[in-house]
């Protein structure tokens, strides 16, 4: 700017020279100046207006205005597994708009438009295009087939801007733990949600991450173990003829999830499907009462107390009446029985006694100290639901929550609680990212004696050994757990045709690595079958998890283990 500044000082100099003038020439002269320098400003005012136009739209022409609509340009980072596997990236494409102001026959511009776009809405559009508005989005994410026709149009006062457009290679498998974006590429589900509410809607309202890089997000997932989970779910679906069904792979020491998945599901690179109301995330968004695994906290809870131990028995023989409920087994043994056998059995009757030796104030403190009657802190997803419990706990609430009725919870804390059960008494809040075991140490609380945990483990694999859990057994992986069959509740009555079947499981049990957990939503029997039980169903789904998994998750299989000493011990 240096050098045309003394251009025209130079130029006006000899205007500014009044010697040897006449007063006449003196009043020409001064209009002459006033002339130049209402030039001169006026050329200053249409250079400055269009370097506040270039800034504001670009080279190219209108862009987006600055501010909120700013974050339409900015990038998301690349979210990748725990092995290096991309599960979402950003996509550059191309969106039209038009320059109302400049358009002339938009009656023409909307013909020629909708021979290419035929979807376009006539109304709409062509209240946009005689806006005579600066600025109006026509279509956005469009194809490259679709930009190339519109070009060869030829139209006055259209454009293409690009635009970041949110794509996931693996389309369902891991939707309801990415979540999904909207059109301006905001996270509104899932961890994409979660990114967005914990700092990257601020990081792009500041225009850092305008058309930048950024460092990818590395999440706990296993894509590979992901997808056995969400192909085993899928066939159990189509076998038992299930409406729903869910299931989550969990590292017992930090809380990492490795997969979870829950059908029916959406593809989020199209998510038209995902608030329909079954494609929520049973895991961390769906309640229910999870029957027959609830068995597994009242064991321990009873031998945590130290008022029961695996020696003790209880009399199973007749049903238990309290008020106008009657409790009774549904394959009673009309025996006493011995706690394993209790266990192994399923028992309400000798549950429901072993919940009323520790008493209604210790079995609820119990449960809240496993955190499953409080909602879930910590995990990164905002689709978290809050449990249910009665408001006052009276003596026949606590003989049916001991089997599973009355308290709904989420089975993703159902499996965070089990894996206290298994690896030493220590409750772990989970996770979606990856978390060293230094960290998870830091953050576990101790909520049971080792040797509680340790009896749990000798007692579900005595369950998949002797028990319900049969079908989950898998040569070589030690595989332990408990059936769960409850009935739903249809009308506000229970219903004996419509159940709601879990399977909850942990392995190796010598030295276990991982909870396993699976969930049916109304299955039927298999075809040539007469029962839709747990057992019959859940149990053998978490066993293809277990066999296609535990090589890729370093579980090597060990068929030198004998269950002898456990047998042993097994009482009649």
């Amino acid at each position: 700017m240096v050098r045309p500044l003394k251009f025209m000082a130079r130029l006006i100099r000899p205007l500014f020279n009044y010697s040897g003038v006449t007063h006449d020439q003196t009043g020409q002269t001064r209009d002459r100046i006033f002339v130049v320098m209402f030039g001169i400003a006026a050329l200053f005012v249409i250079i400055q207006g269009r370097l506040m136009y270039l800034a504001s739209f670009g080279e190219d022409g209108p862009a987006v205005h600055r501010g909120v609509d700013m974050a339409l340009a900015a990038s998301r980072p690349r979210i990748l597994d725990r092995n290096g596997q991309i599960m979402a990236l950003d996509i550059e494409v191309q969106s039209l708009f038009a320059e109302p102001k400049f358009i002339d026959r938009p009656d023409e511009i909307f013909e020629s438009l909708v021979t290419v776009l035929p979807d376009l809405e006539f109304k709409s559009t062509m209240r946009k295009l005689k806006s005579g508005q600066g600025f109006v989005w026509l279509k956005r994410e469009l194809t490259p087939g679709q930009q190339a026709d519109i070009l060869a149009l030829g139209l006055p006062g259209i454009g293409f801007r690009p635009e970041s457009q949110r794509f996931y290679p693996a389309a369902e498998t891991a939707s309801h733990i990415l979540g999904h974006t909207n059109i301006d590429n905001q996270g509104i589900a899932g961890v994409e949600k979660y990114l967005d509410d914990t700092w990257l809607r601020e990081f792009h309202a500041s225009g850092f991450a305008v058309k930048k890089q950024l460092e990818p997000i590395q999440l706990s997932v296993d894509l590979r173990v992901q997808h056995f989970v969400r192909e085993t779910l899928s066939e159990a679906m189509k076998k038992y003829r299930a409406i729903a069904a869910a299931g989550v792979v969990l590292n017992v020491h930090t809380g990492e999830i490795v997969a979870m998945s829950s059908l029916p599901d959406y593809n989020p690179n199209n998510p038209v499907d995902a608030l329909k109301k079954d494609r929520l995330n049973r895991m961390s968004a769906g309640l229910f009462e999870m029957g027959s695994t609830f068995k597994t906290f009242t064991t321990a809870m009873a031998l945590d107390s130290g008022k029961v131990s695996l020696g003790d028995r209880f009399d199973a023989r007749n049903p238990i009446r309290i008020g106008r409920f009657t409790i009774k087994d549904f394959h009673g043994k009309r025996r006493i029985l011995s706690v394993p056998e209790v266990f192994i059995y399923s028992s309400n009757i000798g549950t429901a006694k072993m919940a009323d030796v520790v008493g209604i104030k210790g079995h609820q403190a119990f449960l809240t100290r496993m955190g499953l009657l409080s909602k879930m802190s910590g995990l990164e997803l905002p689709e978290i639901a809050r449990p249910t419990q009665p408001k006052v706990w009276k003596k026949v609430n606590s003989i049916t929550i001991s089997y599973g009725h009355g308290v709904s919870t989420t089975p993703l804390q159902t499996a965070v609680a089990a894996a206290a059960l298994v690896n030493g008494g220590k409750l772990i809040e989970p996770t979606l990212f990856p978390r060293s075991q230094k960290q998870a140490d830091g953050i576990a609380k101790q909520v049971l004696k080792p040797s509680t945990a340790q009896a749990m483990r000798y007692l579900m694999r005595l369950n998949v050994l002797r028990g319900s859990g049969k079908r989950a057994e898998v040569a070589g992986f030690l595989v332990g757990g408990k059936t769960g069959t409850a009935e739903k509740v249809i009308k506000g009555r229970y219903s004996n045709d419509h159940r709601f079947n879990a399977f909850l499981s942990a392995f190796p049990v010598t030295d276990p690595k991982y909870v396993v957990l699976v969930i049916l939503d109304e299955p039927k029997p298999e075809k040539g079958k007469r029962y839709a039980t747990a057992g019959m169903n859940a149990a053998p789904s978490v066993a293809n998890i277990v066999k296609r998994s535990a090589p890729l998750l370093g579980v090597e299989p060990d068929f030198r283990v004998r269950d002898t000493a456990m047998l042993s011990s097994y009482r009649r």
